[in-house]
C-alpha cells in the first residue's frame, strides 16, 4: 500500500496540535511531579547509605529532567551521582559523570565550582595532584562567597602536604585560620579541621611542639562538637605523630581511630590505622593487625568494583528503557497516523502519487549535483590551504635561504651551520604540510590514532577529556567518513588552538546501530555566529555534508563553542 509523505506530515501536525492543547500541560506537570519525586527518593537513600538505590533513583529523576529540559535539576543530579561514585571509589567514573554535566553548566555558580571540587578530590584519590589543584582552583573562582571558598582552599593544602610541600599548605591554613568568620558557631566543624591539618602540616616539616599543640586543639573542638569523622582523623594523626617516640600512645589512638572507622563504615580509614598499628608493633601484635589489613583490603576491592558495575548497568538499563519507551510511542503515533490516512487517502491518493514522482526526479538530480558540487569544492579548499601554506611560509623560508647563500661566506663554519638549520627548518615544514594532508590510516588503529591526535592539544592551559571512543563499533563506519571525521576534528582542535583560549575541551563519542554522535564543547571566548564562515569552519560543514552527515554550530562570545555532528555509518 502507497503512502503520500505530505499526508504523514499534514496528519502528524494535525494530531500533534489536539495533543498540545488537551494534554501538554497536565503531561509536563505529572513528569515534574515525577522528577522531583525521583530526586527526594535518592535524597533519602543517600542519608540511609542505600547507595545502590539513591544512584538509580538521581539517574532516574535526571532522565526525567532531560525531557522537561531543566538544566540545573539535570546538573544536581549528575553531582549527586558523582558524588556516590566516589564515596565507593569509582573515581573514574565519577568523572565520566561530572563530564556528562558539563554542557548544562553556561555560566560560573554553585554547580560550576560543586563540579570543579569533585574533579579536584576524583584527581587527588587518583594521586593526580597537579590536575586536582588546578581543579581546586578553578572551583574557588567559581565560588560566590568567602565561606564556600574555604573548603577548596583547604583541600589544596592537604594535596600540599600529600606532596610534602609544607610551607604552601602552611601558609593556606594560616590564612583561612586568620579569618574572623571561623568563630561563628556554624563553622566550627570547618575551623577544627583547618586546626588539625595546620598542626599536621607542622609536625611533617619537623616542628613538632606547634604541630601537636594545634593537632590536639583540633582535636579538643571535634569532641566539643561531635564530630566523629573529625575525630577519627585527628587520632589518625596524633597516632602518626607518637609512633617514633610512644608507642603505648600510638597503639591508643590508633586503636580508636579504627573502633570509629567501624562505627562509620570508612574504609579507607580503617586500613590506615590498620596500617599504623601494623607499623607500630606494639607488644607484638603486628601479626594479627597485618591479617585484619589483608582481608579488609581484598574485601573492598570486591565490594568497590561491584559497586561500578552496578552504577555502570543502572546506566545502562535506564538508557536502554528510555530507547525502548520512545520506539513504543513512535509505534503509537504511527497506527493513529494509519487510522488517520484511511479517511483521506481516496481523495489525496492519486495528487500524492504524482507530486512524489516529481519530487522524486527533482530530488534525484538536486542531490546529485550538489555532491557533484561539494567535492569539487572540498578538493578546491583542500588545494587552497596547501597553497596557502607553501606561499605565506615554505616560499619566504626558501627565499631567505637563497639569499643567505648568496650573502654569507659559506667557507666559513657558522655560516654552513646557519645553512643546514635553515634547510632543516624547510624540510619540517614540508613534512609538517605533507602530514596535514596525507593519508589517514582508517584500520584497526584508527581509535588510537585519533585519540593520540587529540591528545596532542592537551597543555598546561588546557584540558581536552575524549569519551566513549572505545565504545564505538569502528569497523561498521566508512573509510571515507573515518577520514572526513578526522579531517573535522583537527581543523576544530586547530580553530580552538587559535582562537578560542579554552581551558576545558570535551570530545565525546556515541552510536547506534546505524548513526554515529560525536559532540564537541569547549568553555572558550566563542565567537559571532555570523563569524563561523570567516573563522573557516564552513571546510568542516562540506566535509560533513559530503558525507549525508549534519553538522551544527552553537557559539556566542563568552560563552564557549559547542558542535554536534551525526553521520550514518
Amino acid at each position: 500500500m502507497l503512502r503520500s509523505p505530505f499526508l504523514y506530515l499534514f496528519i502528524f501536525l494535525f494530531l500533534l496540535s489536539c495533543e498540545e492543547k488537551t494534554g501538554s500541560i497536565s503531561g509536563k506537570n505529572s513528569l515534574n511531579k515525577e522528577a522531583k519525586a525521583f530526586r527526594e527518593k535518592g535524597i533519602t537513600n543517600l542519608e540511609k547509605e542505600n547507595f545502590n538505590s539513591a544512584f538509580y533513583n538521581f539517574n532516574k529523576s535526571k532522565i526525567a529532567f532531560e525531557t522537561l529540559k531543566d538544566s540545573a535539576n539535570i546538573v544536581y543530579n549528575l553531582i549527586q551521582m558523582a558524588s556516590i561514585q566516589q564515596i565507593n571509589g569509582d573515581y573514574y567514573g565519577s568523572k565520566e559523570t561530572l563530564t556528562e554535566a558539563l554542557p548544562f553548566v553556561t555560566k560560573k555558580n554553585v554547580y560550576s565550582a560543586s563540579i570543579n571540587n569533585f574533579f579536584g578530590i576524583a584527581d587527588k584519590e587518583l594521586a593526580i595532584y597537579n590536575d586536582a589543584i588546578y581543579y581546586y582552583k578553578e572551583a574557588i573562582k567559581d565560588c560566590t562567597d568567602s565561606i564556600s571558598k574555604q573548603s577548596p582552599l583547604n583541600n589544596i593544602a592537604v594535596v600540599y602536604i600529600q606532596q610534602k610541600k609544607y610551607d604552601k599548605a602552611i601558609l593556606i591554613l594560616e590564612s583561612i585560620l586568620s579569618k574572623k568568620i571561623l568563630n561563628d558557631n556554624s563553622l566550627k566543624t570547618t575551623k577544627a579541621r583547618v586546626t588539625d591539618n595546620l598542626g599536621y602540616a607542622y609536625f611533617k616539616k619537623g616542628i613538632n611542639n606547634k604541630g601537636f599543640l594545634l593537632m590536639n586543639e583540633g582535636f579538643d573542638l571535634r569532641k566539643e562538637i561531635n564530630d566523629s569523622y573529625g575525630t577519627l582523623q585527628s587520632n589518625l594523626h596524633l597516632a602518626e605523630y607518637f609512633i617514633n617516640t610512644d608507642p603505648k600512645k600510638t597503639n591508643q589512638y590508633a586503636l580508636d581511630a579504627y573502633n570509629e572507622a567501624t562505627k562509620l563504615n570508612t574504609i579507607d580509614e580503617r586500613l590506615d590505622a590498620l596500617s599504623l598499628l601494623i607499623s607500630n608493633n606494639y607488644k607484638n601484635q603486628s601479626t594479627k593487625y597485618a591479617k585484619k589489613y589483608i582481608t579488609l583490603s581484598d574485601s573492598i576491592i570486591k565490594i568497590r568494583n561491584n559497586f561500578k558495575n552496578k552504577f555502570a548497568k543502572i546506566k545502562y538499563d535506564s538508557k536502554k528503557e528510555k530507547d525502548e519507551n520512545q520506539k513504543l510511542r513512535l509505534e503509537k503515533a504511527e497506527n493513529l497516523l494509519e487510522l488517520q490516512e484511511a479517511k483521506y487517502q481516496r481523495i489525496l491518493f492519486a495528487s500524492g502519487i504524482i507530486i512524489l514522482f516529481f519530487a522524486l526526479i527533482y530530488l534525484r538530480k538536486y542531490y546529485r549535483n550538489k555532491s557533484r558540487v561539494e567535492k569539487i569544492k572540498t578538493a578546491y579548499d583542500t588545494e587552497t590551504r596547501i597553497a596557502k601554506d607553501i606561499h605565506d611560509e615554505l616560499a619566504n623560508d626558501v627565499f631567505h635561504a637563497i639569499t643567505y647563500t648568496q650573502t654569507q661566506p659559506l667557507t666559513n663554519e657558522s655560516s654552513k651551520e646557519t645553512l643546514l638549520q635553515k634547510l632543516d627548518h624547510i624540510y619540517n615544514r614540508v613534512r609538517g604540510i605533507s602530514r596535514e594532508n596525507n593519508d589517514i590510516d582508517t584500520g584497526a588503529n584508527y581509535p588510537n590514532n585519533l585519540k593520540e591526535m587529540l591528545s596532542t592539544y592537551n597543555s598546561s592551559n588546557t584540558n581536552v577529556i575524549i569519551n566513549n571512543i572505545e565504545k564505538v563499533n569502528w569497523d561498521l563506519v566508512e573509510d571515507l567518513k573515518k577520514i572526513a571525521i578526522q579531517r573535522v576534528l583537527h581543523e576544530l582542535m586547530v580553530n580552538m588552538k587559535k582562537h578560542s583560549e579554552a581551558s576545558i575541551v570535551v570530545v565525546k563519542f556515541e552510536s547506534n546501530s546505524n548513526i554515529l554522535f560525536i559532540n564537541y564543547t569547549d568553555n572558550g571566548k566563542g565567537h559571532e555566529k555570523t563569524q563561523i564562515i570567516k573563522n573557516g569552519l564552513q571546510n568542516m560543514e562540506n566535509r560533513i555534508l559530503a558525507n549525508k552527515g549534519t553538522i551544527t554550530f552553537d557559539t556566542e562570545p563568552d560563552k564557549g563553542f559547542k558542535v554536534k555532528i551525526t553521520l550514518p555509518k
